[in-house]
């Protein structure tokens, strides 16, 4: 197997001083995850990474790229000696994309983005060599080192592209240069940085920006301000523009989404062409996400039939909505636990809610209670109190057996609920998780919701160790 990179093309791709002759697999900023072979890279935010360099040797890397040498290396240590590890990172992302001869997605939006960029891969691997990164690898370190670690004869590359800050997407865009740009939708995130849904929508937007000669832009025809994102795909030029949704007028259309018992079936049309889709997922929002990843994957060549039948095989990421049983009895029904713990906004949730009460309508062995533990939704600014009380106002909520409430903010939710709803409160994670066994029955379905700084990942795992007899969901 062709090496991701030698020490003489990375000279030339960042410049710098190559110390010893060396060829690394992969490339790696965490001395803990590095993979033998790996170039690690000394990046410098919080912590510097020149103090890991010699744990990164220990794990096996081929290399080290840093700015200065780091103390207690051996003479002969393989290294590339840079100006700014940052920047070398990122001329090695530009070199490795004007190599590329393949067709390159970049997704973002507040929502959708990393269930939208793994259904992608699900259905370009079948088309041919795919390259994306495993997990949210989506800021300012996670883009180039995404674009770096692609290999040379990559012919699909999906790109996730993420923001915190105003003016961080568009030279994200301008590095990525995909050929198709796609947003999932707008949803009141970061409000702390951001002044309201519209400023949101135009940073979002700005993904277009980058876009290839005649690149295409795909969006949702429901996503808030969308308006906003049509005009800017205009004003970049874009060669085509493609709408998915509900909309009559939308090119690919989603015309029914029913819940069954092990996920479910969206039926769609694109120019009179109808086609029919099972998922292994629960929600309308999964349904619309796979819709514009189907949309995506056409433009860049993949076939539509294909990509159909492609997506019976994908699952969500682990916190981000997917299925598992929970065995409490080996003679009653078991949990059902969807994990949707890695994030949480007022769309997403009410998402999650929508899929939660379609999941617990359809006809299934189970006639367990809906349950619902609800974290925290951070980053919204000063609106968060009321945000979080809004929930309340969601009208599939009332669908919902019980919903148990942790952090600070979710204490207005709670006040806000009806008596026969109301669970329990707690101020931390912890503290539900030292009740958790007294909160769940045997044939419940529990919705676990919310920001990871919450860290309702605890309570994940307290609701897997009730028993250790998980499976699989049935499918």
């Amino acid at each position: 197997m062709r090496s991701l990179w030698t020490s003489s093309e990375a000279t030339q791709a960042c410049g710098g001083e190559a110390q010893g002759s060396w060829a690394a697999n992969g490339i790696s900023i965490d001395s803990r995850s590095l993979s033998p072979g790996d170039l690690f890279i000394a990046l410098t935010d919080r912590r510097d990474g020149h103090d890991f360099v010699s744990s990164a040797f220990e794990a096996g890397a081929a290399a080290a790229m840093v700015s200065r040498r780091p103390e207690g290396l051996t003479r002969d240590a393989a290294l590339l000696v840079v100006s700014d590890t940052e920047t070398a990172l990122r001329r090695l992302a530009l070199w490795r994309r004007q190599q590329m001869a393949g067709k390159v997605i970049a997704v973002t939006g507040s929502v959708g983005k990393t269930s939208t960029k793994e259904m992608l891969r699900t259905i370009l691997q079948r088309a041919g060599l795919t390259h994306a990164a495993r997990g949210s690898f989506n800021n300012h370190w996670g883009v180039p080192l995404t674009l770096a670690s692609m290999p040379r004869d990559t012919e699909f590359a999906v790109i996730e592209i993420g923001m915190n800050h105003p003016g961080e997407i568009a030279p994200l865009a301008s590095l990525t240069r995909p050929h198709v740009g796609i947003i999932t939708e707008i949803a009141p995130a970061h409000l702390a940085a951001f002044d309201g849904l519209e400023t949101i929508a135009r940073e979002k937007a700005d993904i277009f920006s980058g876009l290839e000669d005649s690149g295409i832009a795909v969006f949702y025809s429901g996503a808030r301000c969308m308006p906003i994102l049509e005009a800017r795909a205009q004003e970049v030029g874009a060669g085509e523009i493609i709408r998915f949704g509900f909309e009559t007028g939308d090119r690919y259309r989603l015309a029914d989404v029913r819940a069954v018992a092990n996920g479910t079936v969206m039926k769609f049309q694109r120019d009179g062409w109808h086609q029919c889709v099972m998922l292994r997922s629960f929600g309308a929002h999964f349904a619309r996400n796979a819709l514009g990843a189907i949309a995506a994957a056409e433009s860049v060549g993949a076939d539509p039939d294909l990509a159909a039948i492609a997506l019976r095989d994908w699952q969500p990421p682990t916190g981000r909505g997917d299925v598992s049983e929970i065995s409490l009895h080996p003679e009653r029904p078991p949990v059902y636990l969807i994990d949707d713990s890695y994030n949480a906004n007022p769309v997403s949730v009410a998402a999650a809610i929508d899929a939660m009460a379609m999941r617990c309508s359809t006809d299934r062995q189970s006639s367990g209670r809906s349950v619902v533990i609800m974290g925290d939704m951070l980053e919204l600014g000063p609106a968060e109190d009321r945000l979080h009380a809004e929930l309340a106002t969601i009208p599939s909520i009332k669908k919902i057996s019980v919903i148990h409430c942790v952090g600070p903010l979710m204490k207005h939710l709670h006040a806000q609920l009806k008596p026969d709803m109301r669970g329990e409160w707690r101020e931390s994670a912890d503290g539900l998780v030292a009740i958790m066994g007294q909160l769940l029955l045997p044939g419940d379905t529990v919705l676990v919701k919310g920001s990871k700084a919450s860290r309702l990942a605890l309570v994940v795992d307290a609701i897997r160790e009730l028993h250790d007899d998980s499976v699989p969901p049935r499918g």
